[in-house]
């Protein structure tokens, strides 16, 4: 415990430095530390001033969520709360200055801004995401910020829980000076240069100037509060954290702490907390393969190669191409090659142009690009991916050409969403190097990336295509192999149910009303239109087998994609689109096709609740979780919950399908799922698994995983 934190005098200057790797959460250990040395500083008569730092190049990284998290299931936990340490540092009479380098979050800011002084390295972020964890700031972050930088500048950051840098941070008052040179030897000058002044050290809490009164700022918030209601898709921490900051301006400083920490309290013990929670340390256990040795080798992947330059395959070099990867672009032929080159080129200058990228930073990135329309060139990649069009002939066909071309050891990966990994394997010599890696549109912004194991894939090469997902930025989860992997087989029933109940009587804008109201980044409807309704009828049309017999048909699907109203890119499919508009328009001949074709499969229709389109689209995801979990698919329950929150727009702040599902009930969702096998057909069976857990009082979170 010594080593986390430390003291050491400079010139009558307590230089007190955190250094808890990686990122210097504040554990218990290190605030009991923490607070040792404070007060031992303040009590040195020697000791004319303090500077607080952090080793590991940032400051502190916030509360150890670990920690928190048992204080939220009511575990035992040795957290304690930051006022009193706050409020001892703010009281002193000597001299506190924070140097601020790398990160600062949560409550390392909130540290920060009980200090008489703030200094920041250029490089420096600070931020407080709490919301992003279903929480407030607890630690009087609403209190002090809103006193140093206004009431709405600090409801925008808590509300958001966004990072800003070190310039924006001291324009708006948060961060005092920013330092060029040797950051801590700065602090120190600063903290001597304000003890000599003979004036007290200022209290953020006593500073006013920059608050003003709610009653000027009534609009601004009003305002901010509609957005944060539609960006947060339901969540409330963000309208609490709004709430919290508002206090700063309506009480006492005491009573503003006493209003956040009750607001804190509510947030930690809600379903919201306990599910964003869920999700974030999902995100890391997914990364953890249970089966692949720790030892196991990865390979170097100095240069890609990516086959095919249309919307994925652009999007997959340009996700290279940001993480400093060479690659080789193929195309067939030169007219294609370019208009793929020509989107990666617009893409980057609309990056520019919004201020995402330097011009610097675009031309670095196009000079690592290769394009081609020979496959002469992809032999010096150790990763070559194949983005060809969602057909299995061509698939095979472009694998052998691959295989006969790509270095001897290189890995071949396929973008394929649905397709059969070993097949495509089977067509090379070289089926253990072999991988699945599904890119989820637009690549290049999409954070997820379905890994999809061969039944011989080796180690090394799921081990490898696992880092690469970190080095692209992406979360990377681990699948079994068949048909639509975890997402897009689960999908399935998704789509399938929001197209029954648009044959039973629910408009599609009901449908997709009711999944945003859930918290779902989009409707299904409006999905299905942006990914391409000729998609799905395509690969009906090549496999009828795979709908069972007696499976109801998807009538008013194919029939929209006969007429050629395939979605976005032909500006009609279940809505209709302006031109160069993506925003979805209802059209009613496509609810007169949907009751045509209900008539046709001789379904009388009905006005359907709100309560059953939510049901049964959530349950039919829940169902064949369960079905994926059995066979293996998915290691675990969680890494269907982050592939479904990544990549298919579920809320966060309701944990994914199956972290849902566990908090309704297990034994509710059984009953309904039977409710409506009764009503609907065999289709709705229920997965085995679910019975047994459902039965034994049991949660999809208790199950162990699986080995592939």
């Amino acid at each position: 415990m010594s080593s986390l934190v430390t003291s050491e005098t400079i010139r009558d200057v307590a230089v007190i430095t955190v250094d808890n790797p990686p990122v210097n959460a504040l554990s218990p250990e290190v605030q009991t530390k923490l607070e040792a040395l404070v007060d031992a500083a303040l009590a040195a008569p020697a000791i004319r001033g303090l500077v607080l730092a952090g080793a590991n190049n940032t400051f502190i990284a916030g509360v150890d969520i670990k920690e928190l998290q048992k204080l939220a299931q009511r575990k035992p936990t040795l957290l304690k709360e930051l006022h009193p340490l706050l409020n001892r540092l703010e009281a002193s009479t000597k001299p506190v200055v924070c140097a601020l380098s790398g990160v600062t979050l949560g409550g390392g800011l909130e540290l920060a801004l009980a200090c008489h002084y703030r200094m920041a390295s250029p490089s420096a972020r600070v931020g407080l995401p709490e919301v992003k964890l279903g929480l407030i700031p607890g630690a009087g972050g609403t209190q002090r910020l809103p006193r140093l930088i206004g009431l709405v500048a600090a409801a925008e950051l808590c509300a958001t829980g966004q990072q800003i840098d070190a310039t924006a941070a001291q324009q708006a008052g948060l961060v005092d000076e920013l330092v060029t040179g040797e950051l801590r030897a700065a602090a120190i000058d600063q903290a001597l240069k304000m003890a000599a002044s003979g004036q007290p050290p200022r209290q953020t809490s006593a500073t006013q100037d920059r608050l003003g009164t709610l009653a000027e700022h009534t609009e601004a918030l009003s305002k901010l509060r509609a957005r944060m209601a539609r960006q947060g898709r339901g969540a409330s921490a963000p309208l609490k954290a709004i709430e919290a900051v508002e206090a700063s301006a309506t009480l006492s400083f005491p009573d503003g702490l006493r209003r956040e920490a009750d607001l804190f309290r509510a947030c930690l013990q809600s379903s919201e907390s306990a599910a964003s929670m869920h999700v974030f340390f999902g995100e890391r256990t997914v990364a953890k393969i249970p089966g692949l040795p720790q030892e196991t080798q990865t390979y170097t992947l100095r240069q890609a190669a990516v086959i095919g330059a249309g919307t994925m395959g652009g999007g997959i070099v340009m996700t290279c191409l940001d993480a400093g990867i060479p690659v080789v672009l193929k195309e067939i032929d030169s007219a294609r090659l370019e208009r793929g080159l020509d989107v990666i080129r617009r893409n980057y200058a609309e990056a520019v142009k919004k201020g995402r990228l330097t011009d610097g930073q675009m031309q670095q990135r196009l000079a690592l690009l290769e394009p081609t329309t020979s496959y002469e060139q992809i032999g010096k990649a150790e990763i070559v991916i194949e983005a060809v069009f969602e057909n299995m002939a061509l698939k095979k066909q472009v694998f052998r050409e691959i295989d006969a071309a790509a270095a001897p050891d290189a890995i071949l990966a396929s973008n394929t969403s649905t397709l059969d990994i070993d097949a495509l394997a089977a067509e090379t010599r070289r089926p253990e190097r072999v991988i699945g890696n599904h890119f989820f549109s637009p690549a290049n912004l999409m954070r997820l990336l379905e890994i999809v194991r061969g039944r011989k894939t080796s180690h090394e090469v799921i081990a490898t295509c696992m880092a690469l997902a970190r080095r692209l930025r992406k979360i990377g989860v681990l699948v079994g192999n068949c048909h639509g992997f975890v997402g897009n087989r689960m999908f399935g029933p998704f789509l399938r149910e929001a197209q029954y109940l648009a044959e039973e009587g629910a408009s599609i804008t009901e449908i997709d009303e009711t999944l945003v109201q859930f918290g779902m980044a989009m409707g299904v409807f409006t999905v299905e239109d942006l990914a391409g309704i000729d998609v799905g009828w395509r690969v009906r049309q090549e496999n009828p087998h795979w709908l069972p017999e007696g499976y109801r048909k998807y009538r008013a699907a194919d029939r929209l994609a006969e007429m050629g109203r395939h979605g976005q890119k032909t500006g009609a499919g279940w809505y209709r689109y302006e031109p160069g508009r993506r925003t979805p328009i209802p059209d009613p001949r496509v609810e007169e096709i949907i009751a045509q074709c209900a008539t046709a499969g001789g379904i009388v229709r009905r006005k359907v609740p709100p309560q059953e389109i939510l049901d049964r689209m959530m349950y039919a995801l829940v169902n064949e979780g369960a079905r994926i979990l059995e066979d293996g698919i998915a290691l675990r329950a969680v890494d269907i919950d982050i592939i479904y929150v990544n990549g298919y727009g579920f809320p966060a702040h309701r944990g994914g399908p199956m972290f849902y599902a566990d908090t309704l009930g297990l034994p509710k969702v059984l009953e309904r799922i039977q409710e409506f096998e009764r009503q609907h057909g065999f289709w709705w069976k229920p997965a085995p698994l679910l019975e047994q857990l459902a039965k034994a009082g049991r949660k999809f979170c208790d199950m162990e995983a699986k080995h592939g």
